[in-house]
This record gives structure tokens, C-alpha cells and sequence, in this order.
């Protein structure tokens, strides 16, 4: 373990260095990086939706299922999924269409994006969902991994 000088331990929080001064604090670098960041690794739930809405411009919608597991108190293995809606736009949206299918497992990156619309019937809607900037196709898990997993 390396130990900080009691100075440069001050500069990096803001603290008197006891002579009478006082570091000026330094802003956090990662603090900036992190305003709306979604990550999430899962499986895809359906094939994705591509729809075409302007000439060469494509939007494509697929639900990623995240999986979380722990034991209850009775020491049973429970497994809480969340389905998470995602929507690719342009380059991305087209890569989506021609490397994911259902059950694709896939890490993705992106915002989030709270938004509502008028439904047919006249009534307000809300939606939550992801805007996803990037993904990774990852390998399906080997059979033997998976039961391990469980």
C-alpha cells in the first residue's frame, strides 16, 4: 500500500495543510462522465423491430431481460428479471437489425430517455426507455456454465 504525502492528500480534497493555506479542490474527472448512463447486460426477449421512418433513416426496438439473483430467507435461490425497452437509432439501429436476433445475449450502452404521447384512445402515455449508443454481442453462455450459474 502506498501512502500519500499529507500535501498532495490535501490538494486532492480541498483541506488546510496546517501552514496556513488552503488547497483549492480539485473537480472530480468521473463526476462529469457520468450524467446519464445506462449500461446493461441481458438477453434479447424477441427479434428486433426495425421500422424505416425517413429515407435511409431506420429505428429499431428490442427488450433486454436482466436477471438478478439471491436467496430468500428460507435460503432459496430466486431470480428477479426486469425487461428494459431499448431503441437504436440510424448506424446503430441497422447493426441491430442485421447481427441480434431473440435470445442474443448482448452488453449495451446508453441514455435514458423518460417520454409521453397521446395513445388512440386519447389518453396520455409514459414510456421509459433506453437510447442505446452501443453494443457488444457476447457469446452464449457454454451449457455446463449456465448450470453452474443457477
Amino acid at each position: 500500500m502506498s501512502l500519500t504525502h499529507p500535501t498532495s492528500f490535501a490538494s486532492e480534497f480541498g483541506i488546510s495543510t496546517g501552514s496556513g493555506t488552503i488547497v483549492k479542490q480539485k473537480k472530480p474527472r468521473t463526476m462529469n462522465t457520468l450524467k446519464n448512463n445506462v449500461r446493461l447486460t441481458g438477453n434479447l426477449g424477441f427479434d428486433p423491430e426495425v421500422r424505416e421512418i425517413a429515407k435511409g433513416r431506420k429505428v429499431a426496438r428490442i427488450s433486454v431481460a436482466t436477471n438478478d439473483s439471491y436467496r430468500n430467507a428460507s435460503g432459496e435461490r430466486v431470480t428477479d428479471t426486469q425487461w428494459h425497452t431499448v431503441v437504436a437509432w440510424g448506424q446503430t439501429a441497422e447493426q441491430v437489425e442485421r447481427l441480434l436476433r431473440k435470445g442474443s445475449p448482448v452488453a449495451l450502452e446508453g441514455r435514458l430517455v423518460h417520454r409521453s404521447y397521446e395513445a388512440k384512445d386519447g389518453s396520455k402515455r409514459y414510456v421509459t426507455e433506453v437510447v442505446m449508443s452501443g453494443f457488444q454481442l457476447l457469446s452464449p453462455a457454454k451449457p455446463e456454465e449456465a448450470a453452474a450459474a443457477a
